[in-house]
């Protein structure tokens, strides 16, 4: 395993033969709060990981032993001047769309609280593991705000409308069964949200590399569409890898019997 530093607070370490991106939190003394220095590295390590062909897979996990991330650091907001707040925001807002966009298929490991833009990162991905531990929520009007990082957007899309309005209106915190049961998370386990992603991102990246990314941007570019334009959206995404190397060795490695060796193009 090689580990790659963005900064003080964010690392990239390289599992299965780098295949898998492992997107660490690492502010631990703060429980991961995102700080303006903790925003510029993580947009900085998506850009590098967007980048990069070879990941098939990004987890994104913390290095704190209770939290995922507990949002943004509000002890370095309560400093700004208002002028202050304004300039910050798209760096702010790069961290989130960072993750969002990040082309190749992204779990996210949430081991105890994941809340406000903590939880939007983990949104921001597309499928979220939990373990016992986890207690997610955007408790942003608590304090005067709103979620920011996406939360408004994402969580609609996840649990369906009302239910999002009820989460976010009432800031409550929700524990890993009932986030289980609402939808708010993919996949529960008992202990160890960590290496149940790692193991989940192994299965994931055993397939073409090119066939994940073209799936993903079938799914999320196709979100909201009516059924004929998302059908378009999928019609161009299949155009896409229907002709490419990781096609042909697809089906070659089935009709041989034997594993495929992806070319990733």
């Amino acid at each position: 395993m090689s580990e790659q530093r963005f900064g003080e607070f964010v690392a990239v370490r390289r599992h299965g033969e780098g295949h898998i991106a492992e997107l660490v939190l690492d502010r631990p003394k703060a429980m991961n709060a995102v700080s303006t220095a903790m925003a510029e590295s993580l947009a900085a390590a998506c850009a590098a990981l967007g980048a990069d062909r070879s990941v098939r897979v990004t987890v994104l996990t913390s290095s704190n032993d209770r939290a995922f991330c507990v949002g943004a650091d509000l002890k370095e907001r309560n400093s700004f001047s208002d002028a202050e707040l304004l300039r910050q925001r798209p760096t702010t807002r790069g961290a989130y769309t960072g993750v969002l966009e990040l082309p190749m298929p992204v779990i996210a490991a949430v081991h105890g609280f994941a809340l406000g833009g903590g939880f939007e990162l983990a949104l921001a991905a597309d499928l979220i593991v939990a373990d016992a531990t986890a207690v997610v929520g955007l408790p942003e009007v608590s304090v005067g705000v709103i979620p920011g990082g996406g939360g408004t957007q994402l969580l609609p899309r996840r649990v369906g409308a009302a239910r999002a309005a009820e989460l976010v209106f009432s800031a409550r915190r929700v524990p890993a069964d009932e986030a289980a049961r609402l939808g708010l998370v993919d996949q529960l386990v008992e202990a160890d949200a960590r290496a149940a992603a790692l193991e989940l991102a192994g299965r994931i990246a055993a397939n073409s590399p090119v066939g994940l990314r073209a799936a993903k941007r079938a799914l999320r570019l196709g979100q909201g569409l009516d059924l004929r334009a998302g059908l378009e959206v999928e019609d161009a995404a299949w155009r896409t890898v229907a002709f490419s190397g990781d096609r042909a060795e697809g089906v070659a490695a089935f009709n041989e019997k034997r594993p495929p060796e992806w070319p990733g193009e």
